[in-house]
């Protein structure tokens, strides 16, 4: 199987000492695109996509250094779908793909696609709609990822066959339908409703990797493996139970290192158990073994603002979104958000820079402070210059949410 290679973003930024936050766009009560945006893609021109919980949205650069909100797409039909909680990504013809937690056929979310008109107007298309035959998925959230040949993969967050969540494949037919298989179906982990898995990437071989925020030996999530068999079935196996002490509950999904290692956050555990009921998170790392084996090393753990101004806060501290919480630059630190704590309560945006002794250097580059925008529960990307992008929920006041810029 040929396979896009998930790794490492572009870029890596200069002195942050002297860093530049800049809000893009404000959404508001009368914006036509919604509330509560997701993470964020690039095309090749440098304009940004995005989506919200009720559209898909594009952001075009002016000369003057302000930018342009257009409204791709709004799910005012339910049977198109509702729910937006996962970004969308392009093909190589400019087609924009994504999913919805809720609407379809079957009211359980679907899987779309955004084709452009020579007017400059979009077209949706529903490929799939989750929901319609036993041991069908329900309710996906995450985003998908492409493989070389065209396939679409993701997970649901329900249903299933044990109804724990699943891990799905759409397929293009000649007539422009898409057919759906299901690749792995989760086992339901009481008391948890489900083991709700995250999203899906390819290692070189055509692997597929992720986590669920539930399940596992101590019901605290897992790190998981699928492998393809030569009759078109896959094989699970977990490579890592998350425990409390070396984090917890993992809600976004994984990045590759040039080396082969995996790289995520957990959203409880860690070190600092005393200033969190559960442990405020942390960053970790999975090291192959020479035998097989993974050993996960925490690089960071997060801490409550009642102790420390580090991002944490409680339960839900580092999230990163459905996507990679992680981004890397080229130097080989590590990017991310956390949606509370810092000196405001609100979030920051944080990096970790490998230090000679083996360990990770943690340094805040933004302190969220309410508004202009707070809360920033998605992933991060680089432009080409080295410029930070991302989201926030929203500030004290609303909670329409804002897309900004970091400049070092």
């Amino acid at each position: 199987m040929l396979v896009v290679i998930v790794v490492i973003p572009i870029l890596s930024p200069g002195a942050w000492a002297q860093s530049k936050y800049r809000t893009l766009h404000k959404f508001g009560s009368k914006d036509a695109a919604g509330v509560r945006p997701n993470e964020l893609i690039f095309d090749q021109a440098g304009n940004l996509y995005g989506t919200t919980v009720s559209s898909v949205f594009k952001l075009t650069p002016n000369t003057d250094g302000s930018w342009m909100e257009s409204v791709l797409y709004s799910f005012t039909n339910c049977i198109d779908g509702c729910g937006v909680d996962a970004g969308v990504i392009f093909d190589a013809k400019g087609n924009l793909y994504g999913t919805t937690a809720a609407g379809g056929a079957n009211g359980v979310g679907t899987v779309f696609e955004l084709s452009p008109n020579a007017d400059g107007s979009w077209q949706e298309s529903v490929l799939y709609s989750f929901g319609g035959t036993n041991g069908d998925g329900n309710y996906p959230y995450t985003d998908l990822t492409f493989d070389q040949a065209g396939n679409l993969y993701g997970t649901t967050s329900e249903g299933g066959e044990y109804d724990g969540g699943t891990v799905f494949e759409l397929t293009p037919n000649a007539d422009g339908s898409w057919k759906e298989a299901l690749l792995h179906s989760f086992k339901r982990p009481a008391p948890a409703l489900a083991a709700y898995p995250n999203d899906v990437i390819f290692d070189q071989k055509g692997n597929l990797y992720g986590t669920t925020l539930w399940g596992g030996v101590y019901n605290d999530g897992v790190v998981f493996k699928l492998m393809p068999n030569a009759d078109g079935s896959w094989t699970e196996k977990v490579l890592h139970n998350f425990n409390v002490k070396g984090g917890g509950n993992p809600i976004s999904g994984l990045i590759f290192d040039h080396a082969g290692n995996l790289y995520g956050v957990a959203l409880t555990g860690g070190d600092n158990l005393s200033s969190c009921e559960s442990g405020c998170g942390v960053v970790f790392e999975l090291v192959l073994q020479a035998d097989g084996s993974w050993r996960e090393k925490v690089l960071h753990s997060f801490c409550s603002l009642a102790n420390c101004r580090d991002g944490g806060a409680g339960l839900g501290t580092p999230e990163g979104g459905t996507g990679p919480a992680l981004i890397f630059d080229q130097a080989g630190n590590l990017y991310s958000t956390t949606v509370h704590g810092g000196a405001y309560g609100w979030g920051t945006l944080f990096k970790l820079t490998p230090n000679s002794k083996g360990g990770w250097n943690e340094r805040l580059l933004h302190t969220f402070a309410d508004r202009p925008g707070a809360s920033p529960h998605a992933g991060l990307i680089f432009d080409p210059a080295g410029n930070l992008y991302g989201t926030t929920e929203g500030d004290v006041s609303t909670t329409f949410g804002s897309v900004f810029e970091i400049v070092p």
